[in-house]
């Protein structure tokens, strides 16, 4: 029966969506949704904030609320249905409970090494994560920035991406066919309303359906009230920049190469 007790409360305006909360749960309780920590249930949470330390955004607390009781086997049949769950879809699995490797951090692109190993070309990116459903709107990183939405068949094609594309910008990448549009566009007009960058770029293939990343740009644009400058480059299946268009309010600018 429901009673008042002790559980753990989540201010999402807060909430980056870093996963460190998720992995210092040792009930499973909390998980991410739509970048974003929340309770599975109340019968998960024992209460005792095992969790709040790890929060580096102070988005955790402890608060006395009417709430199912904790149960013990109900924790353990959970924990054991998310054991199969990764054993079944492997580590993007982790990663949707929020993993480590999904903590924003900034990086420092190095230069070449001058060998010839596989570590001999240089690095544009600067920051991880890079999928736009794993970045947190508040990451230092995307304020201000001139943000490259990157198809990733793009990413793969463009043999030049990171000496041309990437240096000095922030990047989030996603496929516009076989992801959930929708969801992006959410994510991407909640990061142009919250970290306001200077400009958009949106690279795709010129295969007709990755051309649904403009469209989701556009959208985005709109549904945050925001008016970024918005630009659009397609890269050809061979690699090679097909088309660069300014897409703001201006009127378009097309150039062809």
């Amino acid at each position: 029966m429901p009673g008042a007790r002790k559980i753990i409360k989540i201010d999402e305006e807060k909430c980056t969506g870093c996963g460190q909360c998720i992995i210092a749960c040792a009930e499973g309780a909390l998980k991410l949704v739509e970048g974003k920590a929340r309770l599975v249930g109340d019968v998960y949470c024992d209460g005792l904030g095992a969790c709040i330390g790890e929060c580096p955004e102070g988005a955790l607390t402890i608060i006395e609320r009417e709430a199912e009781e904790f149960d013990e086997a109900a924790v353990e049949d959970l924990l054991q249905k998310n054991e199969a769950g990764r054993a079944t879809h492997g580590h993007e699995e982790t990663l949707a409970c929020g993993c480590p490797g999904t903590a924003a951090r900034a990086l420092s692109p190095r230069g070449s090494c001058g060998c010839s190993s596989l570590e001999s070309s240089p690095s544009g990116l600067g920051h991880w994560p890079i999928k736009l459903q794993l970045l947190g709107p508040s990451a230092p990183f995307l304020k201000g920035s001139d943000l490259v939405l990157l198809a990733d068949c793009a990413g793969v094609s463009y043999p030049d991406l990171h000496s041309r594309l990437l240096p000095g910008k922030a990047v989030a990448i996603g496929c516009p066919k076989l992801d959930d549009l929708e969801a992006h566009i959410e994510r991407l007009a909640l990061i142009l309303k919250e970290a306001k960058p200077r400009s958009l770029t949106v690279v795709h293939m010129e295969v007709p359906c990755c051309r649904g990343f403009v469209f989701g740009a556009e959208k985005a644009i709109e549904k945050s009230g925001t008016n970024v400058p918005l630009k659009r480059i397609q890269i050809s299946v061979d690699g090679k920049v097909q088309e660069e268009e300014d897409l703001t309010e201006y009127g378009p600018k097309a150039s062809t190469g």
